[in-house]
């Protein structure tokens, strides 16, 4: 009993609301997070990619081996792990289930495991790349690669907001429930109180975009006042602003080690056939 409620008070809202605080501020003492955004985003752009080409089932399940180790070094969290899993087993059951009533066999479930191992890799690669920086490092990241600048903040900004909403969000779905009259019956799978929780969490959307707006305005007028759109334009605050980011030896390892497992990763793969 004990272990179930430590589990319901990580998927309650104040649980989730952590978790996303710990992904965004949580991992900076990993050794990814010590990285440099320009080494992440250039080991992201094989290993987000690549595998969308790759069909030897050795060589993915190597990628897999080697994603699910730095998925551990990143230190995600629980949450995005369960929703990961949730998301795959979700779609490879789906399809696996279509694939049945067809008659398919194993000839159709195999590339189906395949295509799921490419999706797990690729996600993989997202979340240790994405949850191994902090809002502001990754906004820095992404404007010294030349994303535009409003995109860059954007991103940030979404971080920031995000907890902050997921709250607001929370307290417009009570005040609903509060205010409104729960279904004095269940029904027959519980059909009435699913129809009265999905119609609430709707409508609760809709006070939220209000504040969404009014929060965005009051945002822009405090950063025009600070002079926002003259500093992203100025190349000497943009040069201040990006001048902690170097290349270090830690960058030159793991992007060394990265490339020679995956080098030692095809000869393998060259010599045995799945």
């Amino acid at each position: 009993m004990e272990y179930v409620r430590k589990l319901m008070d990580r998927v309650s809202v104040e649980g989730v609301k952590i978790e996303l605080l710990n992904t965004a501020y949580g991992n900076g003492n990993t050794f990814l997070a010590k990285l440099d955004p320009r080494t992440l985003f250039a080991w992201y752009l094989y290993f987000g990619i690549a595998p969308w080409f790759i069909h030897d089932v050795v060589l993915l399940i190597g990628l897999f081996l080697f994603m699910t180790v730095t998925t551990i070094m990143s230190r995600v969290s629980p949450l995005i792990i369960f929703i990961l899993c949730l998301g795959l087993l979700s779609q490879a059951g789906y399809l696996l289930v279509v694939s049945w009533i067809f008659g398919g066999g194993w000839d159709t479930i195999l590339p189906l495991l395949v295509l799921t191992t490419k999706l797990s890799v690729i996600s993989m690669a997202s979340i240790t790349v994405f949850c191994s920086m902090d809002p502001e490092k990754l906004s820095d990241g992404l404007l010294s690669i030349g994303v535009p600048k409003q995109v860059s903040f954007g991103i940030a900004y979404g971080y920031r907001m995000l907890p902050s909403l997921l709250e607001e969000y929370h307290h417009i779905f009570l005040s609903f429930r509060l205010r409104g009259v729960a279904p004095k019956r269940h029904g027959i799978l519980y059909w009435r109180s699913i129809a009265y929780f999905l119609k609430i969490a709707v409508l609760s959307f809709y006070p939220l975009i209000l504040s969404i707006a009014k929060r965005t305005r009051t945002t822009v007028e405090a950063l025009e006042a600070k002079g926002f759109s003259y500093a992203y334009q100025s190349p000497e605050v943009k040069k201040n602003k990006l001048s902690y980011m170097k290349f270090t030896i830690r960058d030159g390892l793991f992007i060394t080690v990265s490339a020679l497992y995956v080098c030692l990763l095809y000869l393998f793969a060259a010599s045995y056939t799945f």
